[in-house]
């Protein structure tokens, strides 16, 4: 139940990110880099998040549902 959990926060902290790099797109004036480093975070944790769903198949803490 952990590792599900995991995944969960991991999901929300990449939608948190793309949130806020949308929003620094539409409002930031100021020419900085916040959108970069807000693309490079989401492409790290969707990453991880990939890594986590593989690893997490192969070790038998998930499964997938059977219709």
């Amino acid at each position: 139940m952990l590792f599900k959990s995991l995944i969960v926060i991991n999901l929300v902290l990449i939608l948190i990110s793309l949130f806020s790099g949308a929003f620094f797109l539409s409002k930031d004036k100021q020419g900085g880099n916040r959108v970069l480093t807000s693309l490079k975070l989401r492409i790290a944790l969707s990453i991880c998040l990939l890594i986590m769903v593989i690893s997490g198949y192969f070790m038998g803490l998930i499964s997938p549902n059977s219709f």
